[in-house]
């Protein structure tokens, strides 16, 4: 007597192996981009307290003699370096990452698709550490220039380390963003959701938004605010130019497709046409 396989002992519907198979790639994936920024943290934690020095170097070239930095609570000293290390240990890690979710998602995509997504996610690094250096070389020392010259009369300025922290933190990823511009939009006009000529049209609404978005990332300093609008501005207009050159590989390449099409394709002779009908006809009468 057989017996019944239940429905958990069936095999699995071949549909869900692709899926799956997705996951497991996935998990992997994520495990390197662990495993690798893991390992940059711990290479970096002995010099945690180092790093942290060269980081508050901006502030404390302008706090008044006789003035240092504080630890309010009593674990800041050793948590502060130790968020400073994990932080930078994903920032260093970044184009690891960048490659492994490229590598996950390209299998998916068109030609035409993976030559555009490889040199954005390049040129998004390479944007997003230039912002991240714009901040430290040139907004830090003018704004904590201005902010401790502001300090009132009888208040020393002696910065939390942890609150001094999550404030370059702040700007640094506000600034990484903002140099993310070009690349915005380029995917605006690559996607036709905006032309070129519309957001020239739109120029100056960008203007105010870029002031604002300033007012809003940046402190409450006409400083700063001008520091982060500017490059957005600037870089805003290089994203316009470089469009229009994306927007002629697109055409260039959906016209080479086209040819490449119209040479592959070779009309039936009359031959193989009475063939494909014969052989249609006698299906059809098995049926």
């Amino acid at each position: 007597m057989s017996k019944i396989p239940r429905q958990e002992d069936s095999p699995v519907d071949n549909g869900e192996l692709p899926f799956i198979s997705h996951l497991v790639e996935l998990r992997d994936r994520l495990l390197r981009i662990v495993l690798v920024v893991a390992l940059v943290f711990l290479a970096l934690m002995p010099f945690a307290n180092t790093l942290f020095t060269a980081l508050s170097g901006p502030l404390t070239a302008h706090l008044p003699e006789g003035s240092s930095m504080v630890a309010i609570e009593v674990a800041s000293p050793f948590l502060t370096p130790f968020k400073l290390s994990l932080v930078l240990a994903v920032f260093i890690a970044m184009p690891f990452l960048l490659y492994q979710t490229w590598a996950f998602v390209a299998p998916g995509l068109y030609r035409h698709e993976r030559r555009l997504v490889m040199p954005l996610m390049v040129s998004s690094t390479v944007l997003f550490y230039a912002g991240a250096a714009f901040a430290y070389f040139v907004v830090f020392p003018l704004v904590f220039k201005f902010l401790t010259s502001t300090a009132p009369v009888g208040v020393a300025v002696m910065t939390d380390i942890s609150r001094y922290l999550d404030f370059v933190l702040t700007l640094f990823f506000a600034f990484g963003l903002a140099f993310e511009v070009p690349v915005l939009t380029v995917l605006l006009v690559w996607t036709g959701m905006a032309t070129q000529d519309g957001l020239r049209e739109k120029r100056p609404y960008i203007i105010v938004g870029a002031f604002v978005v300033g007012m809003l990332l940046t402190p409450p300093d006409i400083i700063s605010q001008t520091l982060l609008a500017v490059p957005v501005l600037l870089l805003f207009e290089l994203g316009i130019i470089l469009s229009g050159w994306f927007i002629a590989q697109k055409a260039e390449q959906g016209e080479d497709s086209a040819e490449s099409d119209e040479g592959d394709y070779k009309p039936m002779t009359d031959t193989e046409m009475d063939s494909e009908l014969d052989r249609i006809e006698s299906s059809e009468d098995g049926q």
